[in-house]
């Protein structure tokens, strides 16, 4: 990253932030560069396509202006091209500060609060002048290998592979007017596998999250998609209607992004979110009979994150304000019972609370670890087992119920094994009915959630089986 860097005359990270600082002439000013690296491969028809390197540098300037309305602030955006001297990054800041300004004529900001760092410990953070760190295609030299005798293995079986693996190292340094210097170095791996049959008829999805690519198993994720298309030999076509479902790891991940995203505590005071409730929230609430725990954790091990808030705008559950602040573990379900709600420092101070802020990583814990997918499968005597969701959507805000689509895998389990495929369905089921009705819950293990993982790759969840899923109507979707 250095060398390009050098070669495309742009400031180090350091610089961008230091000298977006130093022209800062409002009331208080946070400077963040992002610098990307990324590593790809895509295959199809059990062949390698494309594959490719990219980098990339952004950042981004707040600007905080007091005036007799109040408190306002205003973000502004900058790339690679506006990293290459001082003068364009100052450039950046005098459009954020008249943005701030603009912005002020409003009143102030809902979610104003001084710059995290006043009266706060700050200064220097180890390592804020180390440069951002690369990825290399070299990450994936155990995937491809296993990759080609994958592609062998479907030939041999008239199967067809496709699917992409990407691998992101996103170095974050970030500074403010208040004297912190916060860096953060993220690696985010994805690896996504889809199998047909020679005819296209059956499908078959399966998807991993990781840090560097040495955890994936090419052949065992060939093998149970393999599996897979064997039980779709047999179609079988079911009406709508509320099944006993088993949600795999993948599958849970789906529903419980969406809870924890939609759990934001002012939205929850002021009576216009599900997990609002008469004169106040739902904290305190039990949500389910299993003693579950719903929880974000920047140290969880594996799915490490962010340890500061980091963001370029401002929203019920995030707060530019805020920049720099510690993340801690967040405990959204404990014991089966909804506990902390999303709260910024505006919305902590205001209503009393604890400042929670949004978790960069999820986990469900509380299953009965030693039972797998397939032994919760086992337990069903007439039911489905639910691979792959898309095309998730909102329906209702003060239910959270979600519909969606089943896609590249529903199947009919009978006595305790999988018999057949099943048509496509349309769901309407809210995350809280995912909880409320769980009647067997496995172990946790690291997942990649299908619907979110463009936005969303760091969760642990357990296998979940759901009494009354709410399949709503039949889909034509392939």
């Amino acid at each position: 990253m250095m060398g390009d860097r050098v070669a495309a005359g742009l400031l180090t990270p350091e610089q961008i932030v230091e000298a977006g600082l130093a022209a800062s002439r409002t009331d208080g000013c946070v400077v963040v560069v992002h610098s990307i690296s990324q590593a790809n491969v895509r295959w199809a028809n059990n062949t390698v396509t494309t594959s490719g390197m990219a980098t990339s540098v952004e950042f981004y300037v707040v600007a905080v202006v007091d005036t007799p309305s109040g408190r306002a602030a205003a973000t502004v955006a900058g790339s690679s091209a506006d990293a290459a001297s001082a003068v364009m990054v100052e450039a950046v800041v005098r459009v954020a500060e008249d943005a701030a300004r603009a912005a002020s004529a409003g009143g102030a900001a809902r979610d104003a609060m001084a710059l995290f760092g006043t009266g706060n410990s700050s200064g220097m953070e180890s390592g804020f002048s180390d440069d951002a760190v690369p990825t290399s295609f070299d990450v994936f030299s155990g995937v491809l290998p296993s990759l080609a005798a994958a592609f062998d293995d479907a030939r041999a079986g008239s199967r067809v592979l496709y699917g992409f693996a990407r691998h992101e190292m996103r170095t974050v340094h970030l500074g403010t007017s208040t004297g912190l210097r916060r860096r953060w170095v993220q690696p985010t791996g994805t690896f996504e596998l889809n199998a047909k049959s020679a005819d296209l008829a059956r499908s078959a999805w399966t998807g991993a999250s990781t840090v560097d690519f040495t955890d994936i198993d090419v052949a065992a994720a060939g093998l149970g998609l393999s599996e897979r298309l064997r039980w779709a030999e047999r179609r079988v076509d079911l009406p709508p209607g509320r099944y006993d479902t088993v949600l795999p790891p993948t599958s849970v991940a789906d529903f419980l992004i969406y809870l924890a995203w939609s759990a934001a505590a002012r939205p929850a005071h002021e009576g216009r979110s599900a997990f609002a409730a008469a004169g106040g929230t739902r904290s305190g609430e039990r949500l389910t009979d299993r003693a579950l725990d719903l929880y974000g954790d920047p140290r969880a091990p594996g799915l490490e994150c962010s340890p500061f808030v980091e963001t370029a705008h401002s929203s019920d559950e995030v707060s530019v304000f805020d920049n720099g602040a510690p993340a801690e573990r967040v405990e959204l379900v404990k014991g089966g019972v909804l506990r902390d709600l999303i709260h910024t420092r505006a919305s902590a101070a205001e209503y009393g609370a604890a400042f929670t802020p949004a978790p960069d990583n999820l986990i469900l814990a509380g299953g009965d670890e030693t039972r797998s997918t397939a032994d919760l499968v086992a337990g069903v005597e007439r039911g489905l087992l639910l691979t792959s969701l898309w095309y998730i959507r909102e329906v209702d805000p003060m239910t959270l119920l979600l519909t969606g689509l089943t896609r590249d895998g529903v199947f009919l389990i009978e006595h305790g094994e999988v018999t057949a495929a099943v048509n496509n369905f349309r769901f309407n089921v809210s995350p809280f009915d995912v909880l409320r009705h769980s009647v067997d819950v496995g172990r946790t293990e690291r997942c990649l959630s299908r619907e979110w993982s463009d936005f969303f790759t760091r969760t642990a969840m357990p296998p979940i089986r759901v009494e009354g899923f709410h399949m709503s109507s039949v889909s034509q979707a392939q």
